[in-house]
């Protein structure tokens, strides 16, 4: 979506012209994509109900000119009775017709409430599948609150313009069309007075609507700041208690609302203005057709009474399509702009996989190695060969290489510089360092949330960018220093990890990295609700969830990022005997600042600035008396 550089370098009128237009006419297509039936019975009911507005006006003329005219003049001329039925008929024909329009508008809205709401529930279904392929790249550069104000807000504005606008204009269009002709028929010079005050009401439509676009725009924006801001200010809060920021915030929030109102403001006002606008020069035509239809009718007798009033019912008819849209105006652009920020996401490019080999389980049949259909225990890389035709299955072992791996999170920073790393099946790696040095990026690019820059990462000998990343990343089991746990029961967060997981088997999970003890104490046991991402928890009652979530999900191979921070020493010494059975034989990666959860790694890397300037085991690098000494006694000395 353009920037605010881009908009302000365009000329008045092409964004409402061009953009607005693209905008709306996407949203319409996804409408017709999905009830193109429905849609086409919702304009055959404005074809009828439009048909049947323009038989009433019509019936003026024929009701004075056939009926009450000839009746005065039977009067006028001394008859004591006059003859009903001719004109009953026609009321009652009159009748029918009115009673089909109501019919067919009474339908088309109803069909319409199924059409936009069906829509929006598709476009919230497109929009979240999107961003469920989107890389961890996008949720991490842009505000959640912003992202959520687009299933809300975003999607919310495109409601009337579906329910209301789309259909309105269809029945504008209908209905100025068939206007338009039976007025060329009545009268071609007041036909021709009223087109040039529809020309005039058109360019001030134009032009108005022109200005508050960019303000509905500058709108939607806004708003998704203020969202974004209110959802990290709630999930801050405690800290923005600790620090006293109340005020701070409170500023902060208020400068934000503040441009949001001005935006609001300014849109609204100008849409605000221009229906009043539209609808007195309606007015001022209808009273000019009605002098000039007044001189030709009674001064020159060109045309009859009955066909003057049918025109001036007509000019109205025809004007009021006119004011119907410049009222919709205002939906049309604030649409716009929420539907921009929809396709904006939707044209985020999702995460690309070129990967082909598949991680499966496996049994031993005749000596050799094949696919099985259930969960066997043994996990094997599926590695097709197109050229051969043929299949190997190579045994998960958890050998991982990081081979000269340079990377940025943007082009112009290089975080990791020729990283060089080895990890046997089975062992326990370890990296430590100070805050910021690369640790947690370099487990990032295990799982290919960011692809490296340069250099090789090769999984059993395999290039990781062959593995497809989900099953790279099924084979690598993670927990994070962040525990986030879902609204929904305990037993349901530690199946999370395998989702065919038992009862018994999230139990088994829970007993081994120590978590079973506390969760039986809770109200509800295994059944407890959790909401609010565990707020009913301590903090290291969620870190154990979410290690028991590893646990149930068996992987391969383990990342430990921060993964006891959140736990108090006694904690700690329990689960760390869970925490031993699950690493056994499993390739391990571990991020700590508490050195001594690393001290039996059977490799630590010391990280400083993006490089690996150590590494060894404890006592090898507490004999070389480096960095990693410096780091280890000092926690010692801190400790006592």
């Amino acid at each position: 979506m353009p920037g605010p550089e881009s908009r302000g370098s365009r000329q008045p009128g092409a964004k409402f012209s061009k953009e607005s237009l693209v905008n709306v006419g996407a949203i319409f297509r996804v409408m017709w994509d999905h009830y193109k039936g429905l849609f086409c019975l919702v304009i055959v009911g404005i074809l009828v109900s439009a048909w049947a507005m323009l038989q009433s006006t019509l019936f003026m003329q024929s009701l004075i000119d056939e009926y009450i005219t000839p009746m005065l003049a039977q009067r006028d001329a001394g008859a004591t009775t006059l003859d009903y039925r001719p004109l009953a008929l026609a009321i009652g024909r009159l009748g029918v017709v009115a009673a089909v329009g109501v019919g067919a508008a009474y339908l088309y809205n109803r069909l319409m409430v199924t059409i936009s709401q069906g829509t929006l529930r598709t476009l919230r279904v497109e929009v979240f599948e999107h961003m469920e392929s989107l890389p961890i790249k996008y949720f991490d550069t842009h505000s959640h609150g912003d992202i959520m104000s687009i299933y809300t807000n975003d999607i919310d504005t495109l409601r009337q313009l579906i329910s209301q606008t789309i259909p309105q204009f269809v029945n504008s269009g209908v209905t100025l069309v068939m206007t338009l002709i039976s007025m060329c028929v009545l009268s071609l010079p007041l036909t021709a007075l009223t087109l040039v005050m529809v020309a005039l009401m058109m360019m001030v439509t134009g032009r108005i609507g022109t200005s508050a676009a960019k303000h509905f725009s500058d709108q939607q924006q806004n708003l998704g700041k203020v969202n974004g801001f209110i959802e990290e200010t709630i999930s801050g809060e405690k800290v923005v208690k600790v620090f006293c920021h109340e005020e701070r915030s409170i500023d902060d929030f208020e400068a934000l609302n503040h441009e949001l109102r001005d935006s609001a403001t300014s849109a609204n006002r100008l849409s605000s203005v221009l229906m009043p606008i539209v609808m007195s020069l309606g007015n001022v035509s209808y009273v000019l057709c009605a002098i000039v239809g007044s001189w030709i009718a009674v001064g020159m007798g060109l045309v009859s009474l009955g066909t003057l009033v049918s025109f001036l019912s007509l000019n109205r008819s025809f004007t009021q399509p006119i004011t119907q849209i410049s009222q919709q105006l205002s939906a049309i652009t604030q649409a716009s702009a929420g539907a921009g920020r929809v396709l904006a996401l939707l044209a985020e490019q999702p995460e690309s996989d070129e990967g082909y080999v598949e991680l499966v389980n496996v049994r031993e049949e005749n000596g050799k190695l094949v696919e099985s259909d259930s969960r066997t225990g043994r996990w094997a890389w599926k590695h097709p060969h197109e050229a051969e035709g043929t299949v190997t299955y190579m045994p998960l072992m958890g050998e991982l290489v990081m081979d000269g791996v340079d990377f940025g999170y943007v082009p112009e920073k290089q975080i990791l510089h020729d990283i060089r790393l080895f990890a046997l099946p089975g062992q326990k790696i370890a990296f430590v360092g100070a805050t910021g040095a690369g640790k947690t990026t370099i487990t990032n690019l295990i799982n290919r949330f960011y692809d490296i820059d340069d250099g090789k990462i090769r999984y059993d000998g395999i290039n990781i960018t062959k593995i497809r990343k989900p099953e790279l990343r099924r084979s690598l089991g993670m927990v994070l220093q962040d525990p986030h746990l879902f609204t929904g029961s305990v037993m349901e967060n530690i199946r999370y990890g395998r989702l065919d997981a038992t009862d018994e088997e999230c139990i088994e999970a829970a007993k081994l990295v120590s978590a079973d003890d506390f969760i039986r104490r809770l109200p509800d046991g295994y059944n407890t609700q959790i909401t609010g991402d565990g707020g009913n928890l301590s903090a290291g009652q969620r870190q154990l969830l979410t290690i028991a979530r590893a646990a149930v999900a068996d992987p391969p191979a383990l990342i430990l990022d921060e993964a006891t921070s959140s736990i108090d020493t006694h904690t700690e010494q329990l689960v760390q005997a869970g925490m031993d059975a699950l690493m056994r034989d499993r390739t391990t990666f571990v991020i700590a600042h508490r050195l001594s959860t690393v001290r039996d790694s059977d490799c630590i890397m010391v990280m400083e600035q993006g490089r690996i300037i150590e590494r060894g085991t404890h006592d090898e690098l507490i004999a070389a008396r480096g960095k990693y000494f410096e780091l280890y006694t000092g926690n010692q000395i801190e400790a006592e």
